[in-house]
């Protein structure tokens, strides 16, 4: 075992993007490939990066739309092409295989990624990242038509949550009193200060469309899981406004091989739990 270096903070052009990235560890270790979700950036990894880099080469990176990383004015966002960019990443440092953190909007970016090429997986890190129907609750079925059926009328029944309160929310919403003070106010800031800029709501908002895309993708991810065995670590907070907590058992049913800790936490699990999950990530990548 190594000694724990300090995190990189870099950048470089890849797939037509500048891309920004957080780096730490030897090249030679196992790779963690740590993807965020919607609306943060690699900035959410920041308690993480660090302590695991004696055990792992992990790479952080900002997806396009997110964070300080840019992409050009043709850029497609949609997760097929954030997989693509992150995959050219990948092969420009020399990270041959990894374990992928599948969270939040990072899941269809993880997923394209292991289907594409499951030989590449050392194992999955699944924390508050849906994959199944059963995620999926009630208040997903205007999403859901709308996206079957993508007209303005159908936009204009869907909630409100691209604005600062609908960033706040994915932080701290409809989650227990007691968990409120734990989360420190600069996390949703930050995250709309770099959202507000000049049409980066837009851009979510084409990101959020092509989500759909991934649901539909749900029966060939349960074929992976079922077919490749992939180990997997669950880390999930159980309070998710977002994810039903069946998804949890919906995972279970098809990996054989699935550590499951849940935390009295919501959503954005690291902003409050990151010293009980890295202890249990760096046990699962020195298994490996």
């Amino acid at each position: 075992m190594g000694r724990a270096q300090k995190t990189r903070h870099l950048r470089t052009e890849v797939d037509g993007v500048d891309l920004f990235y957080r780096e730490a560890g030897h090249a030679d270790a196992p790779g963690v490939l740590l993807l965020h979700g919607q609306p943060c950036s690699s900035y959410y990894f920041r308690h993480v990066i660090g302590p695991l880099s004696d055990v792992a080469h992990v790479i952080a990176p900002d997806l396009p739309g997110f964070g300080f990383t840019e992409a050009p004015g043709d850029y497609p966002y949609t997760f097929e092409a954030m997989a693509r960019t992150i995959d050219a990443l990948t092969r420009k440092i020399g990270m041959e295989r990894f374990f992928l953190y599948v969270h939040d909007f990072g899941a269809p970016v993880a997923y394209y990624l292991a289907l594409a090429q499951p030989d590449r997986v050392l194992g999955l890190i699944i924390q508050n990242g849906n994959a199944h129907e059963e995620g999926l609750g009630s208040d997903w079925i205007p999403n859901k038509a709308y996206w079957a059926d993508p007209t303005p009328e159908n936009r204009a029944k869907l909630p409100e949550w691209l604005n600062f309160e609908g960033v706040r929310h994915t932080y701290v919403g409809d989650i227990p009193d007691r968990l409120v003070p734990l989360f420190a106010p600069e996390g949703w800031h930050l995250d709309w200060e770099r959202m507000s800029r000049p049409g980066l709501v837009e851009i979510q908002f084409r990101i959020f469309a092509d989500y759909g895309s991934y649901v539909a993708r749900f029966p060939e991810i349960s074929s992976y899981h079922r077919g490749h065995q992939p180990r997997a670590l669950m880390l999930w907070g159980r309070h998710d406004p977002y994810f039903e907590i069946e998804e949890i058992l919906a995972y279970a049913r098809e990996l054989d091989r699935l550590d499951m800790h849940i935390y009295d936490a919501a959503h954005l699990l690291l902003e409050t739990h990151p010293r009980e999950c890295v202890s249990l990530m760096r046990e699962f990548i020195l298994e490996a």
